[in-house]
């Protein structure tokens, strides 16, 4: 099953756009795992478990396992949610973006040691920094396009060669040329709603991966509104500290339990 068919059969199964992700940051995980060994893979497995029923995949951003030595860790839980939640897509957070030979190596992380379905990527270099991840055809390309950030409008608003935002080059880009095998996703924020409607009219169906809602405080029924595809659904709405850091109590797999499940009958009922 290729990624977006994976996606496609999650939507459908899960009655959710929902995107569960993994930030661990082991400053605010619950005293329960304070100073164990392997307490990432066990606070990411516990909230897995407990909010999978609630979610339509899942992103651990590779950052957060890197920087605390845990990237056996993530491969163990990408391992493990391939065993246990099978139909849940891996998309995993890199944001890589490298020319030649080094992006062949950041595809063979993404795609062979982890096994993600998908992986974000940084356009700035280019087709040929994309080329490496696209020849993986049954795996999932998802390209920065407009990020929830502020800062990204330094670069995402410039002119291009057609007068247009930069971003709206990207989305036209990936759409028109660079999606010769239907793999490419865009990652839109939800703290734009007004460009996320923009670059879904220039992409069709295409599924947008939208991060900025929860902690960055995006709104819900105006990313619904703007990123909806001809079918209500073409999402990956990705919720990450709000879910993960619920409750820093004993109750913190119940907690995010909670807030998953309440995010995504908000995310539906905006539907």
């Amino acid at each position: 099953m290729t990624f977006i068919e994976k996606l496609n059969h999650s939507w459908c199964e899960s009655n959710s756009l929902l995107m569960l992700g993994l930030d661990p940051n082991p400053d605010r995980f619950p005293a329960e795992l304070s100073g164990r060994s392997g307490a990432i893979f066990e606070f990411c497995k516990g909230i897995i478990d407990a909010a999978a029923t609630f979610a339509c995949g899942v992103k651990p951003q590779i950052a957060y396992f890197s920087a605390n030595r845990a990237e056996d860790q993530l491969e163990a839980l990408c391992g493990y949610i391939r065993d246990h939640h099978p139909k849940l897509p891996i998309v995993l957070d890199a944001k890589r973006g490298d020319i030649g030979a080094t992006a062949e190596q950041y595809a063979r992380e993404a795609f062979e040691r982890y096994q993600a379905d998908a992986v974000t990527v940084n356009p700035y270099m280019g087709f040929d920094s994309l080329e490496p991840f696209l020849a993986w055809r049954d795996k999932g390309v998802a390209v920065l396009c407009r990020t929830s950030n502020p800062g990204g409008s330094d670069l995402q608003f410039v002119k291009s060669s057609n007068d247009k935002p930069l971003y709206i080059h990207v989305a036209e880009l990936v759409s028109r040329r660079w999606n010769t095998n239907g793999q490419c996703a865009l990652v839109v924020g939800a703290t734009f709603p007004e460009e996320i409607g923009k670059v879904r009219q220039r992409v069709g169906d295409m599924p947008l991966l939208i991060p900025g809602i929860g902690a960055q405080g995006g709104d819900i029924r105006a990313t619904v509104a703007a990123g909806r595809d001809s079918r209500g659904a073409g999402m990956m709405i990705s919720s990450s500290r709000a879910i993960l850091y619920a409750s820093p109590e004993d109750d913190w797999r119940e907690a995010a339990a909670r807030i998953a499940r309440a995010t995504r009958d908000a995310i539906n009922a905006a539907r």
